[in-house]
């Protein structure tokens, strides 16, 4: 249960867990306990992407906005220090035409002329006390908000450094997707191509070149949607740098291209919630709504305010500051609210259910965050089974191609059979980049699931 009171709040229970997964992970390159260095992309080892990285980190209209709001807070803050923790002190100058018709007084003439000039100039200060932490508690607010937009900013960073390695993986991926279909289409144009001739001399049948002109059509059908995810990539590459895809000179990735990380830090569980930037932006507005309860519960006790007004006064063109023309008044007040309606009780326990539900997505921003990272470990260990699994079919699909083009060379076998051992060699390939990329993308994954090593920047 969520404890406040009007002048604190408990700090959050953090969800402890000794280890992600219910079993050991069997991913062989995780280094528990290692820190993640902040330029974490870098561990791929291309120059090209971690250009692309730089680029998007600093012209990313996201992040422009997210930098402004982190200014609007620090702004807001300022402005209410400055309205809470100082006296108030305003300067005011006024001239005024005054006309009194004498008897509406129920005298027959003033002492003055009328109508005459009024001149007035005075400097008034007033301070209200803190008495019960009102205003500190706000100002707790407005910097716990803050600390938000910070974790935010923290948070968008990570999120798009994240999307675009992501990107580039596939991209690469893609790429050797089409190569590798485009030489399957080429096999079985020649696959066809023998099928009609022997189908001419009536050594096969119609039906054989129906079933390769139907499988050509098959394969040919799958470039037009690659190419088209292709593209789809490279815009969203360019929208990630700031740029209108028509118009951005992006660089070409390939899975050759990239190294995958020897080594995968794992931080400690007992880290995590210290590490994830939207796990502490959850935080930072548990502490602005506790502090909202503080502001809540003062507000339901007397106010106290000091004030003076100094100044000088004169009329029909007489020195507004000569002697004895100046006045002085001196004011306390108090505010006691009596009865309101139940309206600032009802505020309270407003405040305070509105702390108990940041706290419970405080909990719950923790559990996603473990979550998280259960979920690409096992996908780690899955792909580096998929990866070894599908490298052997590659290698027994190359071994069966080797065999066959052997014997198609000794005239032990038709061009159609070579052609098919070719075709099975080319799947494999495309099968095992596939499983090359998820694993790529996975160990990306993981360092955004671990919090992108934010704190190991060179501003922390």
């Amino acid at each position: 249960m969520l404890g406040c009171t009007h002048d604190a709040v408990r700090p959050p229970e953090v969800p402890t867990a000794a280890r992600y997964t219910a079993t050991p992970v069997t991913e062989e390159r995780l280094v528990q306990g290692k820190d993640i260095p902040a330029q974490w992309w870098t561990l791929f080892q291309s120059p090209a992407l971690d250009g692309l990285v730089r680029q998007a980190l600093d012209a990313s209209p996201s992040l422009a906005r997210a930098n402004a709001k982190l200014r609007q807070a620090q702004e807001d803050l300022s402005a209410r220090t400055g309205g809470t923790r100082f006296p108030k002190v305003d300067g005011k100058v006024s001239a005024n035409r005054v006309d009194v018709n004498p008897q509406s007084l129920g005298v027959p003439a003033l002492p003055v002329q009328t109508p005459f000039n009024l001149y007035l100039a005075s400097v008034s200060v007033s301070y209200t006390f803190d008495l019960f932490g009102a205003n500190r508690r706000e100002l707790e607010g407005l910097q716990a908000g803050i600390d938000y937009q910070r974790y935010e900013l923290e948070a968008a960073r990570l999120t798009l450094a994240g999307n675009v390695v992501t990107a580039a993986i596939r991209e690469a991926s893609l790429r050797e997707q089409i190569a590798a279909t485009q030489e399957i289409v080429e096999l079985q144009e020649r696959q066809l191509a023998i099928t009609e001739r022997l189908v001419k001399l009536g050594t096969a049948a119609q039906a054989d070149a129906v079933a390769q002109r139907l499988d050509l059509a098959q394969i040919r059908a799958v470039l037009p949607d690659l190419q088209r995810q292709l593209e789809q990539v490279r815009h969203r590459l360019a929208v990630y740098i700031g740029q209108p895809p028509g118009a951005a000179k992006l660089p070409e990735f390939k899975l050759t291209d990239l190294q995958l990380p020897p080594e995968l830090p794992l931080g400690l569980p007992s880290e995590l919630a210290r590490q994830r930037p939207d796990i502490r932006a959850a935080e930072a507005l548990l502490q602005q709504a506790g502090a909202r309860v503080g502001v809540a519960t003062a507000n339901l006790y007397p106010q106290i305010t000091l004030s003076a007004n100094v100044g000088s006064l004169a009329s029909n063109g007489g020195d507004l500051f000569s002697s004895g023309s100046g006045f002085y008044l001196l004011g306390a007040s108090l505010t006691q609210p009596l009865f309101h309606g139940g309206e600032l009780e009802a505020k309270r326990r407003s405040a305070i259910a509105a702390y108990e539900q940041a706290g419970a997505a405080y909990q719950e921003a923790v559990l996603q965050g473990f979550q998280n990272v259960a979920d690409v470990l096992r996908a780690l260990e899955a792909d580096a089974s998929k990866l070894k699994d599908r490298t052997e079919a590659a290698t027994q699909a190359r071994t069966y191609h080797d065999i066959t083009s052997a014997r198609f060379k000794a005239g032990g076998v038709s061009y159609f059979f070579l052609l098919d051992a070719q075709r099975k060699l080319h799947g494999a390939l495309i099968d095992r980049t596939q499983a090359l990329a998820d694993r790529y993308a996975d160990s990306a994954a993981l360092f955004q699931a671990l919090g992108g090593g934010w704190w190991q920047g060179p501003d922390r």
